[in-house]
């Protein structure tokens, strides 16, 4: 284990790994909760989602710790399921079955673009300003879903006379009036996930949601009625399993000669997003922790391929995504609370195998966690939402040059309901402040490309 994981070398213990595994998991434990909620509005059967999740983190992390030798975990994406679920399914029409088979090919394109080393060359073009509003618009998309799921916001419809006055027409927002046992739920639940997180308590998050959904019960929203046993999960999985390559997969994605443009954008659209939110938290966990950038120092070729760590990492996360795919989940990516790990202490791969092992534990809990209402897992994700936006305070917000660029990256991946489309909005306006400053050639290459293929996006769409 010394020899395999380097511990020495990397300046930790065994003792210290296994601590840092834990920390990690109860930091992220929540997404085997979180994710089959998102994803079964699709129509997805819950318990195969469940499994499906579990799964693609258990595969996603340990090639991560076996393969590069990092401390991080992966598991689907928040804000990746979001896309998945109200963005390709709902918005655009297609089944999940559908929108698997588009999860699979990005994973494909996500490979090759990392082999040839075109991933890591974006993260490198990225200014650094935009580095940090990709993860704080990441934050901001979470949290907003959060809020969203137990309707905390209204919309309300202007009416006739307004919109002949020259008004907006379309959805006011308003705060929702403090009347449900679901807001009052999630209001107690965001009371206590914000008292553990403040007060540092290991696995804080995970205690919220269980303490939570316990107070449920008297309130008529926790209810065994609704779980499902661990026997109908793994009954379930087969609904998922390879549902991509059968015949409402692969096969209706291709179909109809009509709507392949659809299709065509609608991959390209949702590999922009995978990739620049894989993009974003290798980003904002790299720059906490400083793993990836030691690791572009030690440019040493190991037999691999591969000549840093971050190429390793990059690989693990590209082939996790396929994987998940075929299981039956959205997206699998690289966890930003994986920074909670390595903050106690987790130095090397030996963190993510026990990541790994305390997710396939989890398995055996289905029946409990299905019960879980959304109430209890919303406060969750408006705090991890919270955490992510952190990242705004690295900004130089006085130099507007800056600023446009990295508000519309942020703040559009709220109000577009589109991590892609703030990243976009992002790129494209960077490109536009730094040519009205006659500072064009300051911009990467790249980053050209990357808004010109967004703009391309965007005509698409719109002639469709």
């Amino acid at each position: 284990m010394e020899k395999f994981f380097q511990l020495k070398k990397n300046g930790t213990t065994v003792s210290t790994e296994v601590v840092a595994g834990l920390t990690t998991f109860f930091a992220m434990s929540y997404i085997i909760i979180v994710n089959p909620q998102i994803l079964c509005q699709t129509g997805m059967p819950w318990g195969g989602v469940f499994l499906a999740t579990i799964i693609a983190s258990v595969i996603g992390t340990l090639i991560m710790g076996l393969f590069a030798n990092v401390p991080y975990a992966l598991a689907p994406g928040m804000g990746l399921n979001a896309f998945f679920t109200y963005t390709v399914c709902f918005g655009l029409g297609f089944t999940w079955q559908e929108a698997l088979a588009m999860v699979f090919l990005c994973g494909l394109i996500n490979i090759l673009i990392t082999v040839t080393k075109i991933r890591q060359m974006i993260i490198k073009a990225i200014p650094e300003s935009l580095q940090h509003a990709i993860g704080a618009g990441i934050g901001l998309f979470v949290a907003y879903v959060g809020f969203l799921n137990v309707d905390f916001f209204q919309f309300t419809t202007k009416d006739a006379d307004a919109a002949a006055q020259g008004f907006a027409t379309g959805a006011t927002p308003g705060l929702a009036v403090f009347n449900t046992p679901t807001i009052w739920l999630f209001l107690i639940g965001l009371a206590l996930t914000i008292i553990f997180t403040v007060l540092h308590v290991k696995g804080g998050m995970l205690i919220s949601i269980v303490v939570t959904t316990l107070i449920g019960i008297p309130m008529g929203l926790t209810t065994m009625g609704d779980s499902v046993s661990l026997g109908e999960t793994f009954a379930q999985l087969p609904q998922t399993f390879g549902a991509l390559f059968s015949g409402e997969g692969f096969v209706a994605l291709f179909s109809n000669p009509a709507r392949l443009p659809l299709v065509l954008v609608t991959i390209f659209a949702f590999s922009m997003s995978d990739v620049f939110d894989t993009i974003g938290t290798f980003i904002g966990t790299g720059r906490r922790t400083g793993i990836f950038s030691k690791a572009d120092e030690e440019s040493v070729e190991d037999g691999s391929g591969f000549k840093t760590k971050m190429d390793k990492a990059l690989f693990a996360d590209s082939i996790a995504t396929s994987i998940g795919s075929i299981f039956g989940t959205s997206n699998t990516t690289t966890y930003v609370e994986s920074s909670a790990g390595i903050a106690a202490g987790g130095r090397t791969g030996l963190t993510s195998v026990v990541t790994a092992a305390c997710f396939v534990v989890s398995i055996f809990f289905a029946p409990v966690i299905s019960a879980i209402p959304g109430a209890a897992t919303a406060s969750v994700l408006v705090i991890v939402g919270c955490m992510m936006i952190a990242s705004l305070r690295d900004i130089d917000w006085a130099d507007i040059s800056e600023a446009i660029p990295a508000f519309f990256a942020a703040v559009f991946m709220a109000f577009a309901y589109s991590i892609s489309y703030g990243i976009a909005g992002g790129f494209i306006m960077y490109c536009l402040v730094k040519t009205v400053k006659g500072r064009a050639k300051e911009v990467h290459p790249i980053v050209w490309i990357v808004s010109a293929l967004f703009i391309i996006d965007f005509i698409s769409v719109a002639v469709m």
